[in-house]
């Protein structure tokens, strides 16, 4: 799991731990984080492995540790990315190096992750076959978020989720989970009256827990078996709004 020591994906490597898979805590900076939580998981083995998404080389290499250390993947859940809040009327401080840095973790990183992937996901003998699951946002469908760049890397990797389904079929997989405001400790260090705001604008009252999240990617993996191509809301209802 890339980004794996994330708020999300830290929820998610317990839940697949839970479910009983071997786990792999992918990180590009978190090294303490993602070694702590594979030593806790419950069941195993887990490892935590260096791969940075925005390097392909580096992704390759994890594929053949994952190979080697597990003997095959079945699932590859794509939860690196990265984002900085900008106004959407500031186009001056989106500049081009944060527009290249997003749209080269959240789109191109996925890609690059199921290139390197595909291989062994081919391989996989789950009922279903291998699975891709994306982390999605539903800044992909309101185009409200962090930046424009973000909600745009957003809508592209639906778009990914959707190309690389038809591609791969039938033996591979790849579902979008599109998360609402999620919980987490980032979303919780920043100012309470926009916290605030985002619950009065979601339907059903509150924000999404991580766990939440995580429960949906399980489900994908687990027993949703004949669906593939789809983009999977977790959002209390936020587009309705």
């Amino acid at each position: 799991m890339t980004g794996g020591a994330g708020g999300i994906g830290t929820a998610t490597c317990r839940a697949l731990a839970g479910a009983g898979f071997g786990v792999v805590v992918a990180y590009g900076r978190s090294r303490e984080r993602a070694e702590a939580l594979a030593g806790e998981l419950q069941g195993g083995p887990h490892h935590a492995l260096a791969a940075d998404v925005t390097d392909s080389a580096a992704l390759a290499r994890m594929a053949r540790d994952v190979e080697r250390e597990l003997g095959g993947c079945d699932v590859l859940v794509n939860a690196a990315g990265t984002t900085r809040f900008v106004p959407h009327e500031d186009l001056d401080a989106l500049d081009d190096d944060l527009i290249d840095t997003i749209l080269r973790t959240n789109v191109r990183g996925a890609i690059a992750a199921v290139r390197a992937f595909r291989a062994l996901l081919d391989r996989s003998v789950r009922a279903g076959g291998g699975v891709v699951v994306n982390l999605s946002s539903i800044a992909a469908v309101t185009a409200n978020g962090s930046n424009v760049a973000y909600c745009a890397s957003k809508a592209a990797l639906d778009n990914v989720t959707r190309s690389l389904a038809r591609a791969l079929a039938p033996r591979i997989r790849v579902v979008s989970v599109s998360p609402g405001v999620v919980d987490t400790g980032f979303i919780r260090s920043l100012d309470d009256a926009w916290r605030d705001e985002q619950v009065l604008r979601t339907p059903l009252g509150r924000l999404a827990t991580p766990e939440e999240v995580a429960a949906v990617v399980v489900a994908v993996v687990r027993d949703l078996t004949f669906t593939t191509g789809s983009v999977i809301a977790v959002d209390g209802g936020r587009p309705l709004a």
